[in-house]
């Protein structure tokens, strides 16, 4: 049964839409007498999350999902729809209202190196939220806690001294780690946190990520375009396309019997859904054809180019002549043919007398 059926659902999702404005602008559109321009990054999806459960998100790149992390945390304002965590729809709150919401509900990035401050020790960038929102006072508590959390992401204490550029990409996004789960958060927003990470590195995270999850009862909403990662991971999955939403099911069920003809593709090819290209139809629309694979995952290979020869020329005779030049002679002391200085004199009659020793 799921979550939203059984109204156990920490975050509830229905009918969120985020549209921008990429139009020109209005000077330009008045001239050249074109219509606005909305660009529907996420065009009504829904969907429901039950405590203690992955839900995976999956779609190639470009087609919302990053933009549904961001609206769900509040760092974009929903254009319609609502998100309910825990019942409490928190898609209109101001920054004030939001502020004891982000203690309960925050996210860790894509990339762990630009979203750490170079200029901060670890130490300080994991403290921060505890400082926030009040959760130790004291230097030697917050100090203490920090140490805490730093061993629980497999990390020594003593790290908290050093720089995020002293550790390496799965260290710091153990740091990016530390720092979430420094407010004592339930939800957490993973916005491809392995996406920037080698093989064996997903590895180590991803279970990292489960030990924290049966330990600490944390919900998360895993975004990945990456199927095998998500498989590991998510208890459920949805498929994004074009903003949309296109198939939900369990993550057995989703990877044994996909619907959509890219996921499909994807799925029985092992690739990631961006790694595959729908083709169009003859009526315009994006799909696959009837008779055909939903799906290429290789191109074909480049035909070879042939030059055709100019008439009335062999092959290979403009590279000839090219190589064969006619060098024009020079004057000593006087202008070059072309136009070009001569030697060191550069057409100068005085400088000319000086070279020859007059």
């Amino acid at each position: 049964m799921e979550p939203a059926a059984s109204g156990q659902a920490v975050l509830k999702v229905t009918g969120l839409k985020r549209y921008f404005d990429v139009s020109p602008p209005l000077l330009n559109r008045v001239l050249e007498r074109q219509p606005r321009q909305i660009l529907k990054a996420v065009d009504g999806i829904d969907f429901a999350i039950g405590r203690g459960e992955t839900f995976g998100l999956v779609g190639e790149s470009g087609c919302g999902k990053s933009t549904v992390a961001r609206l769900i945390v509040g760092l974009y304002a929903p254009t319609a729809g609502s998100i309910e965590l825990e019942g409490r729809d928190i898609a209109g709150l101001s920054r004030r209202q939001m502020a004891p919401v982000r203690r309960r509900l925050q996210m860790i990035f894509q990339d762990p190196f630009a979203s750490l401050n170079p200029r901060w020790r670890v130490l300080d960038i994991v403290a921060e939220p505890i400082r926030a929102f009040g959760l130790a006072s004291g230097k030697a508590a917050v100090t203490r806690r920090v140490g805490e959390l730093l061993e629980q992401v497999k990390l020594n204490p003593r790290d908290g001294d050093k720089y995020p550029h002293e550790f390496s990409g799965g260290q710091r996004q153990r740091i990016s780690i530390a720092r979430a789960l420094a407010s004592n958060p339930e939800f957490l927003v993973c916005d491809e946190p392995t996406s920037a990470l080698d093989v064996s590195v997903q590895a180590q995270i991803l279970n990292l990520m489960r030990d924290l999850q049966r330990d600490l009862g944390l919900t998360y909403l895993f975004i990945s375009h990456n199927l095998a990662v998500v498989r590991h991971i998510s208890d459920r999955v949805g498929v994004m396309y074009l903003g949309r939403m296109v198939e939900q099911a369990p993550a057995r069920t989703l990877f044994a019997t996909p619907r959509h003809p890219v996921h499909e593709a994807a799925a029985r090819h092992g690739a990631r859904p961006g790694d595959v290209r729908p083709r169009a139809r003859a009526g315009g629309r994006r799909g696959a054809e009837p008779d055909q694979p939903a799906g290429r995952l290789q191109l074909p290979p480049a035909l070879p180019v042939r030059r055709r020869p100019l008439p009335g020329r062999e092959p290979g005779a403009d590279r000839a002549a090219g190589r064969r030049r006619r060098r024009l002679p020079r004057r000593r002391g006087g202008p070059h043919p072309r136009g070009r200085p001569a030697g060191i004199a550069g057409g100068n009659p005085a400088l000319a007398a000086v070279a020859r020793g007059d």
